[in-house]
């Protein structure tokens, strides 16, 4: 039997790794500055982590979640905390697509409608409604194009205003900053408003913390730093640092009924002490504030490039853009200087996306990478 081939792949096969670099089946270290999509957070093989999901399998891994599960009410607690959303309550499930897909339809169920308006460039996910309200008419199946969906630019409050009050709308979506879109984000002064229209119309805000949550930004969401709150938050990729799990925190005015929500394997006893480690470990060494940090440094530094148009996003979530297609570019930082980035839809933009502990001597091994690649490009 064969894999379905639906990944172009590089010639590379790591076998371990350890914080910010892996190693591959010859010897050869890499240094990661995209935590496989920006799934690792605190680290590859983060040893307090690794530990905690250790020991956790050696208790018990599964069971459904028609049992009582404490580790389930301690994720909730400290993820409460840490966030600032003590007042939320919390789905588990198993990626962000799911995320994505329960919010959606937690949305539907509110509201008993079924229109949604997103935003263009955004990145869902694959599963039905999630992909259907992705910007991407390549991964959209005709059984997801019935889902009814107006895709609007960011920062038009006005368009999104005009869509709102024909009272058919059951949510907006929105990343706060695009992942594979390219790092475009809304105004602080475009999320304020898009909270107040979606009040004064009951529609559910929704915001996809997916690739920027757990931390990443500099702050827990990267909403926070527009001073507002969501109906509902998804999040997943730094939520188990690679271990699969994703969940919404869902607010208040959400009325819970048996059946309305479910899985089987989300929220998993081997999943919530994964999460558990993560937000320990986040906590503990100051993670929010490295990224913070390296950011800052991260700004400077890349200020010796001239070729560089811009670099968007924040913290530890960077989109460096140039005027060219990077596809050369960054397969020579992989293949030759063995240094991991990410693209996107954006063909000109690297993807910067390295676990929370990146110190400021790994961004100057990228930026001295960096100049020797393009310099041989030319």
């Amino acid at each position: 039997m064969n894999l379905f081939d639906v990944y172009p792949l590089y010639p590379i096969t790591p076998v371990k790794a350890l914080d910010c670099i892996i190693t591959d089946d010859k010897g050869i270290e890499y240094l990661d500055l995209y935590s496989g999509h920006g799934v690792i957070s605190i680290g590859h093989t983060q040893p307090y982590y690794v530990a905690k999901v250790k020991e956790q399998l050696d208790k018990l891994s599964f069971y459904s979640n028609a049992i009582q599960n404490p580790l389930q009410v301690e994720l909730a607690d400290k993820l409460g905390k840490l966030s600032g959303y003590t007042d939320y309550s919390l789905f588990l499930c198993s990626s962000g697509a799911e995320a994505n897909e329960n919010a959606l339809k937690m949305a539907s169920f509110h509201t008993n409608k079924s229109r949604v308006v997103s935003f263009h460039n955004a990145f869902h996910g694959r599963t039905s409604a999630a992909v259907a309200t992705t910007d991407n008419k390549k991964i959209v199946a005709p059984i997801n194009a019935q889902q009814i969906v107006t895709f609007l630019p960011l920062n038009e409050i006005d368009l999104v205003e005009a869509e709102l009050v024909k009272g058919d709308v059951a949510c907006v979506i929105i990343e706060p900053i695009q992942g594979v879109g390219g790092l475009d984000q809304g105004t602080t002064e475009f999320f304020q408003a898009l909270e107040k229209v979606c009040k004064a119309n009951d529609v559910v805000l929704i915001l996809d913390e997916v690739q920027s949550g757990f931390g990443r930004s500099g702050k827990f969401f990267a909403h926070q730093f527009h001073d507002i709150k969501p109906d509902i938050i998804c999040m997943a990729k730094g939520m188990g640092n690679g271990f699969p799990i994703g969940g919404i925190l869902i607010a208040p005015h959400f009325q819970a009924s048996y059946g309305l929500l479910g899985t089987t394997f989300g929220g998993s006893h081997l999943a919530c002490a994964a999460s558990i480690a993560v937000l320990e470990v986040i906590e503990s060494q100051n993670l929010m504030e490295n990224a913070k940090k390296v950011e800052e440094y991260f700004m400077q530094a890349i200020k010796v490039i001239p070729e560089i148009i811009k670099v968007k996003g924040r913290g530890l979530m960077l989109g460096v853009e140039f005027d060219f297609d990077v596809s050369a570019l960054r397969k020579k930082m992989i293949i030759e200087k063995h240094i991991f980035t990410g693209g996107a839809n954006n063909k000109n933009l690297l993807r910067i996306l390295p676990p929370l502990t990146i110190t400021t001597a790994a961004i100057d091994t990228f930026i001295v990478a960096l100049k020797e690649s393009l310099a041989e490009l030319k």
